[in-house]
């Protein structure tokens, strides 16, 4: 399942990679990758999207929503 998680704080390459490091070490996740650009996280696997959540709320961000891609 892919989904992509509306990130608004996301703004350089630390956010990036905190939240990819974070969300990458959830049980099946198989891709995580973040567009700073577009301030969204994609996730590729069957995590759940609490778990998800609460990995990039860890991480020092929060999801404003949540789109099945």
């Amino acid at each position: 399942m892919t989904r992509v998680f509306r990130v608004p704080g996301i703004s350089c390459d630390h956010c990036k990679q905190a939240i990819e490091a974070g969300v990458g070490k959830l049980s099946d996740v198989d891709r995580v990758e973040v567009d700073v650009g577009r301030r969204s996280v994609t996730v590729v696997g069957g995590a759940s999207d609490e778990a998800v959540r609460a990995a990039i709320d860890e991480a020092g961000y929060d999801v404003l929503t949540v789109e099945t891609a």
